[in-house]
């Protein structure tokens, strides 16, 4: 097992086997997170070479002020991120004022899979779903959103709010079939 020191190092020399022992130890947990941002697995993993071929080029710049996972997941999101931007302009963003949210029971996640949340999560509209995963996942700030995705304050906040109920109906929704399973 090599040190995060000895990777960094064998990597900023283009050492082929330590890149191949870096991709390793990260590209699944990174993999997850393409995914969320992603529609379809072959997407998701375009997304992840495509990141992972910026990690490489770019790991002399790593200063060691936060962990490598952590700044390789900064990569991995801005190279999802500039995919979806591609895209976006297909998927107008409205800035919604009143969106009606109906008070709905609690759900408890815990008897849901991961895979069946993140299919969940891809299922969202594209702008729902980039909009959820920075601040309801990476715990970005809706001016924060705004900038990174050229839109209004508003806008992202209108569709945060979107994804939510859109989520909520769909696990909700899941919730239901699955307690009708048991009667």
């Amino acid at each position: 097992m090599h040190d995060q020191e000895e990777l960094i190092t064998g990597c900023c020399k283009g050492d082929g086997h330590m890149q191949r022992l870096l991709y390793e130890r990260y590209s699944k947990q990174m993999l997850v997170v393409c995914m969320r941002y992603s529609k379809m697995q072959q997407e998701a993993e375009d997304i992840l070479q495509e990141a992972f071929v910026k990690v490489f080029d770019n790991i002399k710049k790593f200063r060691k002020d936060s962990t490598l996972g952590y700044w390789i997941k900064k990569i991995v999101i801005n190279t999802a991120l500039n995919h979806q931007r591609k895209k976006m302009y297909l998927y107008p963003m409205v800035d919604v004022q009143d969106i009606p949210l109906h008070e709905s029971p609690e759900i408890s996640l815990s008897q849901f899979h991961l895979q069946d949340l993140l299919k969940m999560i891809q299922e969202l509209p594209s702008g729902c779903q980039v909009v959820f995963n920075l601040y309801a996942i990476e715990g970005y700030k809706h001016h924060e959103i705004a900038e990174l995705l050229n839109i209004s304050e508003g806008t992202s906040k209108s569709q945060y709010a979107r994804a939510k109920a859109l989520l909520k109906e769909k696990l909700l929704k899941a919730e239901r079939l699955t307690y009708g399973k048991f009667k």
